[in-house]
């Protein structure tokens, strides 16, 4: 049986190939792309404070609430990017119009 870690480390190379596809298009908002790529930050800041509340406070990140929250921020922050990328360019697609 595959672990979730293990299922986890793999997801992200289909993640990476979806990144690589859609910076190529010249229809993708950038500011969404920007979204996307804030997912890889939030990946990238999630996996030490995971690993430093599992050390340190011998719990998973989830109920540690300060470190938690700091990572989900970043989480936030790319939805946000999304969002507003994506608004953008709806906008502008009915200014065309």
């Amino acid at each position: 049986m595959i672990s979730k870690e293990t299922l986890f480390a793999l997801s992200l190379f289909p993640y990476l190939g979806f990144l690589w596809f859609i910076s190529r298009s010249p229809q993708m908002p950038r500011l969404a792309l920007y979204g996307f790529y804030g997912t890889l930050v939030f990946v990238a800041v999630t996996i030490p404070a995971g690993i430093y509340a599992q050390l340190h406070y011998g719990a998973s990140l989830a109920n540690i609430d300060w470190l938690h929250g700091g990572a989900e921020v970043f989480l936030t922050l790319s939805n946000i990017l999304l969002v507003m990328g994506f608004r953008q360019a709806v906008q502008q697609l009915k200014t065309k119009n």
